[in-house]
């Protein structure tokens, strides 16, 4: 019979492309991962993996295996997880959230009063998100659940569709040349203030070069944090999430006008693989954010 540990090992390593992912992952050693393909490989009778510049790549008879064994070890984690209880009031657990600090300005103080009030023992660990590294992240299970624009290199996460964002334009309360209306030209004579592109916010860029326009941007910052202090001290202006926007007025560093062009409604999506790990502790958390994180972000 074999040994439901090197299944374990198996998918990790299947899922994550890795053996030290699937180390980390299954928090084990890197030479235990090794050690556990090596037996898998003895008792196929088949590589398994190749390596190649883009990972460990599955053999077909590994891509036949994983459909069996990933059905079977869901099964079985699920059932075992369903005998325990996880008990939001009592538990020490820790987890892992990876957010954008848009996200940690707009659901973070009401997630950590809630949690407060819910589970007190509970630990959260915030990470600011790196899109590129998202998908690797949830598999290996260095992050619980992400909160983020829409992902597509995000691959077989349970994903829950939280919000879309509207953009608008912040500026000076007191902006010189620019009243009630906004106007395109009045739009791209100004100089404006944008954040990194890394952060996942690029669509108003994206959206100006499909009208051949393109902004005389003086300002670059990687994160939202230092922008009501920028607008409040200058004539230039952000583009911006409403909802973000609306702080810095409340704080009085600015004022809101709509965009005089079409954005997308960006969407905010909630990530996590909730069969990675503590069934039962991550799917309690994926809940608490499912049900709670829209009213946080837009009280």
């Amino acid at each position: 019979m074999l040994d439901l540990n090197l299944v374990r090992v198996f998918t990790a390593i299947y899922e994550t492309r890795s053996v030290s992912g699937a180390a980390d992952r299954l928090f084990i050693t890197q030479p235990s991962a090794s050690y556990a393909l090596a037996r898998l490989r003895h008792e196929t009778n088949d590589e398994l993996f190749k390596r190649s510049r883009k990972g460990m790549e599955p053999t077909p008879t590994a891509i036949q295996l994983y459909k069996v064994f990933k059905k079977s070890l869901t099964g079985i984690e699920k059932a075992v997880a369903e005998t325990r209880t996880f008990s939001p009031d009592t538990a020490h657990h820790k987890f892992r959230l990876a957010l954008s600090d848009l996200g940690e300005l707009l659901l973070l103080p009401r997630l950590v009063t809630h949690l407060r009030q819910v589970a007190p023992n509970i630990q959260l660990e915030v990470l600011p998100v790196d899109m590129q590294k998202l998908d690797e992240w949830l598999l290996t299970g260095r992050i619980d659940a992400a909160i983020c624009n829409r992902n597509e290199s995000v691959s077989s996460a349970q994903r829950e569709l939280m919000m879309y964002q509207h953009y608008v334009c912040l500026l000076n309360n007191n902006h010189p040349r620019i009243g009630d209306h906004l106007s395109l030209d009045g739009y791209m004579q100004e100089q404006h203030i944008v954040v990194s592109a890394s952060s996942g916010h690029h669509i108003v860029e994206d959206r100006l070069k499909e009208f051949g326009l393109e902004r005389d941007i003086v300002v670059e910052v990687p994160h939202f944090a230092a922008l009501g202090e920028l607008i409040a001290s200058s004539e230039l202006l952000v583009t911006l999430p409403f909802n973000a926007a609306r702080i810095y007025v409340q704080r009085g560093n600015g004022r809101i006008l709509e965009l005089p062009f079409h954005v997308p409604n960006p969407e905010i999506f909630l990530y996590a693989h909730t069969e990675i790990g503590d069934i039962t502790a991550k799917t309690w958390f994926y809940n608490v954010l499912r049900q709670a994180g829209p009213s946080m972000i837009d009280p």
